[in-house]
């Protein structure tokens, strides 16, 4: 495939950076947005701006059927069996704090367990720890193969025990590039009786997602990960879940009626999304959704892992002392490193004065960080706009920032 076509698609590709021309190698944080979806938040607010659901008036009924079609749009994205099992989130992180206060709160008790994996981004810990405080339960941990970056599935069967009532993982560490299983980890869980939940702000954007074969009973991504506006984003959950679960937040819109002293809810999955929405927001995600199909998300996955396997490839072949960190085959469009003797946020830096950004820190992966006995890595991250050219030119500054150093 001619990438160079999609790249055409993204104006901010055309950027100077320090007078240099711009490579943008900070996707795992956010991606960058083509032309369509910044002419469809163009479009709505010219000729569809208005609330959703409660007019009457033209505005608001354009209003509502492009929120609603873009609520459409991602369960067929993510060949969820209804719309109803899609809400609407600011992203992953209030999408898996929605599940932890609604289910959690619920259905937990003292002495129950929950299990996540020592690769967890903060938004898929610090909820649950926030939980277990509330209700008693304990916290355990999949342990991670050292610099490999590989879950030890050799000893799941010591975690997955009938005390644990949740197992929610990521299915791409924004650290490692590590590709999870989670269809086997969903099955594994299910056949215990235990509810899984899925992270998907790495992967959704990245290859195809099917959350039927995959088997979870939640999934949550964010649309600034993956071509859409920031501020938006999805929580699947499966209806006979979410029918069991009480309101996240209350106010406008997710009620049925109100007295002073009582309220009934909707139905999910309005239920859970009490106020004003991000109207722009949906509607801009389902245009994104509908770019990445246009590409394909399958050729979207393999150029990612085409493009990981070339920039860990070149970077083991530098010279001096460089450590890098994740799977050394099968890896995604991830790669995170640290060269001997320079700090990441210098590396960035620098690297940053030559027109190439990249990111530096723990990457709100700080238990990660201390198992890998570091505080920080240096890190690109590549989508489909990005060229093994660019990656050539990284490992060109690199180098400079060697000598700079005198590393």
């Amino acid at each position: 495939m001619d990438w160079s076509h999609s790249r055409a698609d993204f104006p901010i590709l055309n950027e100077r950076v320090h007078g240099q021309p711009l490579i943008y190698f900070d996707n795992a944080a956010t991606t960058q947005k083509p032309r369509v979806v910044l002419d469809r938040l163009r479009s709505y607010y010219e000729h569809e701006n208005a609330n959703v659901h409660r007019g009457i008036h033209e505005l608001s009924n354009r209003a509502t059927a492009g929120f609603e079609a873009a609520r459409a749009r991602a369960a067929q994205f993510l060949n969820a069996r209804s719309a109803d099992e899609i809400i609407f989130t600011r992203g992953t992180t209030e999408g898996i704090n929605l599940v932890a206060a609604a289910w959690g709160s619920k259905h937990l008790q003292p002495g129950d367990k929950i299990l996540l994996t020592e690769m967890e981004h903060h938004s898929n810990i610090v909820p649950w720890q926030l939980l277990a405080a509330r209700t008693g339960a304990e916290l355990l941990f999949l342990p991670v193969t050292g610099d490999i970056g590989l879950l030890d599935l050799t000893r799941l069967d010591e975690w997955l025990t009938k005390g644990v009532k949740l197992f929610a993982m990521t299915h791409i560490s924004n650290s490692l590039g590590t590709i999870n299983p989670v269809i086997e980890l969903c099955a594994r869980a299910r056949r215990m009786g235990i509810h899984t939940l899925v992270d998907a702000a790495q992967s959704a954007g990245h290859r195809p997602l099917d959350v039927q074969e995959i088997g979870c009973d939640f999934l949550a991504f964010s649309g600034h990960k993956m071509c859409g506006p920031t501020g938006i984003g999805v929580l699947y959950g499966r209806q006979e879940i979410l029918e069991t679960m009480p309101p996240y937040q209350g106010g406008g819109e997710m009620i049925l009626s109100v007295s002073f002293q009582k309220s009934t809810w909707k139905n999910p999955p309005h239920r859970f999304e009490a106020g004003t929405p991000d109207i722009s927001g949906a509607v801009g995600l389902h245009a994104a959704m509908d770019y990445l199909d246009a590409i394909g998300r399958q050729k979207i996955a393999e150029h990612d892992q085409e493009l990981g396997a070339y920039a860990n490839e070149k970077l083991a072949g530098m010279k001096g002392g460089i450590r890098l960190f994740g799977p050394h085959i099968g890896r995604a469009g991830v790669v995170s490193f640290l060269l001997e003797g320079v700090h990441a946020h210098d590396v960035v830096t620098v690297a940053d004065q030559r027109g190439v950004a990249l990111r530096g820190g723990h990457h709100c992966n700080q238990p990660l960080m201390h198992k890998l006995g570091v505080e920080s890595t240096a890190r690109a991250s590549f989508y489909f706009y990005n060229t093994k050219q660019e990656i050539d030119r990284l490992v060109e500054v690199l180098g400079e920032i060697q000598k700079f150093f005198g590393v």
